[in-house]
């Protein structure tokens, strides 16, 4: 199992489901349509998942590593 953090690719909304279905190894798909069922039930579904996007960190951003220079070499 990974850490659960909001990958910055895959997202549909916030990352959520990505990150849960990450975290647990499960299928992004079958926690995104749960996800979707559940709010047809009655619940507070639409307040965890607001309250889980601001509390999950997002995944940290990859440093953009600079291209390696040739220095020119006159000789």
């Amino acid at each position: 199992m990974s850490e659960l953090r909001r990958p910055r690719t895959g997202r549909i909304i916030g990352g959520v489901c990505a990150a849960l279905a990450d975290r647990f190894g499960w299928d992004v798909t079958l926690v995104r349509v749960l996800a979707v069922v559940s709010l047809f039930l009655p619940g507070p579904q639409l307040i965890f998942y607001v309250i889980a996007w601001i509390v999950i960190p997002a995944e940290p951003a990859t440093a953009a590593v600079p291209a390696p220079t040739s220095a020119a070499h006159s000789g």
